[in-house]
């Protein structure tokens, strides 16, 4: 099987997206999800733009991906500017990243009207860039915007910005739909005559999905010799979006008999839409190909007695080579592999235990039928399944607490630098620990008094933090009484973990998420469970 470089842009294009607004951690766990799927090039962002994307770049340097290389996204050096005087061309050589990403014009009116810039003007800053980043010893790719508008309107000059990239040592060649407005027809010509101009010369393509075509533009452009797609997972993107890398894998391997993420790793596709949608807030659109919780599902009657007997009739490939399942005949079965393969992720195996799986998998769906998602939740589930096999028992239980939320400063209506205080009492063993911790919202003072009340029971609770906060209102349709799902990450330094909670109450969602997130961080860290009282019995805390 001939090999395409899987590209992803999610973390650059996909969070330009209207309602997508991602956290530095959300970024990090996304580009660690990728990386183990097997994606070959993550482009993380525009660095020094922001200091979320700094400590992203810094991150990656200190702790590397596994097997993803690392692109740095900016443009061609400014009109009348050395690249070596560049500052947008000093980022992406600081970032660490081993990939460089530009992006110049390939459209004539573009350069003249845009830019501002003439036509001889716009091939130096593309050749002189490129050649600058070569120079730095970075792997380049060159995006050239609206190439297929270009082509259009001046093919001998779409061409000339690919010879000056090309001639300059760029490593691939980014051949972009910009408008998304291209048909898949007219993309396969394009695209073969830049295969054909330039021999050796590696190409991607890159489009947009404003023509519904984005998908079916990709596999135009490899059918026409381009062996780099670009594109972001769930489609994610600016007006429309992309082209959703996810889809565009599963049709080169499954349809087209190319290697993008091998067959082992395909069949995480499924569990990769739904986690990166999760940390974007999103539910995956039930009917999106392969993923979609509708992509393999069978309603009665003549569908589900021809599915019984021959199951290609209604299903164009084997849902199992992309993680998901039917989910009429056989979702119990797959429902079971999918459990033991994630406990097993977990740590957990659950082979020696085949009389729980279904009682767990039906807990599971339970819990999801009243709200729960456990895709970014892996300490939920955790504690979850321990729970199931008897192995879990709470480090600490509950007797109350309560959160007071004051404004006391402003004047009129609008309310400005709330604080909240939290006051809990819990047991640990036979001992009852009352604390009270401060805030500035209700959920970072919960997590400052109960870290209080632990501390001298359990001192490993000092190191967990939390780093990330989502809410989502499940059934907007009924306003303030709508259950809320809360889903917290917490890190003790060196890993992170998701942890999930539901109620009507969003107060009790978070806490019921809090506690997770530090009973599981207790229970992975090998803390046993305290049973007698701590020294000096009852204590109580002031923050």
């Amino acid at each position: 099987m001939e090999k395409v470089q899987t590209y992803d842009c999610t973390l650059r294009d996909g969070e330009q997206a209207e309602g997508i607004s991602l956290s530095l951690e959300d970024k990090l766990r996304i580009a660690r999800r990728l990386d183990d799927f097997g994606i070959d090039v993550i482009e993380g962002g525009f660095p020094a733009s922001n200091p979320k994307d700094i400590a992203f770049f810094q991150e990656l340097r200190e702790h590397p991906l596994r097997h993803a290389k690392l692109a740095a996204f900016g443009s061609t050096c400014r009109k009348g500017t050395d690249p070596r005087d560049d500052p947008g061309l000093a980022d992406l050589v600081a970032s660490g990243a081993p990939v460089a990403a530009i992006v110049g014009k390939a459209w004539d009116k573009q350069v003249t009207r845009a830019l501002q810039a003439s036509l001889d003007e716009n091939l130096r800053m593309i050749a002189e860039s490129v050649a600058f980043l070569k120079d730095q010893g970075l792997e380049v790719v060159f995006d050239a915007e609206h190439f297929f508008d270009g082509y259009r309107s001046n093919r001998a000059y779409a061409l000339e910005c690919l010879a000056a990239a090309s001639g300059a040592g760029a490593d691939c060649i980014a051949l972009c739909d910009t408008n998304g407005g291209s048909l898949p027809f007219f993309i396969e010509e394009a695209v073969a005559a830049a295969v054909d101009r330039f021999p050796g010369q590696l190409f991607a393509v890159h489009c947009h999905n404003d023509s519904g075509c984005a998908v079916a533009n990709s596999l135009a452009a490899v059918r026409a010799g381009a062996r780099s797609v670009q594109g972001t997972v769930n489609g994610y993107g600016e007006r429309v979006g992309n082209a959703d890398l996810l889809t565009v894998i599963a049709d080169l391997q499954l349809k087209m008999g190319f290697d993008c993420v091998g067959a082992d790793n395909l069949r995480q596709l499924t569990a990769v839409a739904n986690y990166v949608a999760e940390v974007c807030t999103f539910s995956l659109w039930s009917h999106t190909p392969y993923a979609g919780s509708s992509a393999f599902a069978h309603k009665g009657g003549l569908h589900a007695s021809a599915i019984a007997r021959f199951p290609e009739a209604y299903e164009h490939t084997q849902p199992e080579l992309v993680g998901n399942s039917t989910r009429m005949l056989v979702s119990e079965l797959a429902g079971k592999a999918s459990l033991a393969a994630k406990a097993d992720l977990l740590g957990i195996d659950l082979t020696d235990h085949p009389e729980y799986i279904q009682s767990i998998l039906d807990e599971v769906k339970q819990r999801e039928a009243e709200g729960y998602s456990y895709e970014v939740a892996d300490g939920s589930l955790a504690l979850l399944i321990e729970g199931a096999l008897g192995r879990y028992v709470p480090h600490f239980t509950l007797e109350s607490f309560r959160v007071i939320v004051d404004d006391r400063e402003d004047t009129g209506a609008r309310a400005k630098d709330a604080q909240s205080e939290a006051t809990i009492k819990v047991h640990v063993g036979d001992a009852r620990f009352v604390a009270t911790g401060e805030g500035v919202g209700p959920v970072g003072a919960l997590s400052s008094a109960l870290k209080l009340a632990l501390a001298s029971s359990y001192p490993q609770v000092a190191a967990m933090h939390l780093v990330d906060f989502k809410v989502r209102l499940l059934d907007e349709s009924t306003g303030t009484d709508a259950i809320t799902r809360v889903v917290i990450t917490t890190t003790d330094g060196s890993s992170t973990w998701g942890t999930v909670g539901v109620s009507e109450n969003i107060i009790e969602a978070s806490w019921n998420a809090l506690v997770d997130s530090l009973e599981y961080g207790l229970c992975r860290a090998g803390v046993p469970v305290r049973q007698g009282a701590g020294e000096g019995g009852a204590e109580t805390w002031q923050s």
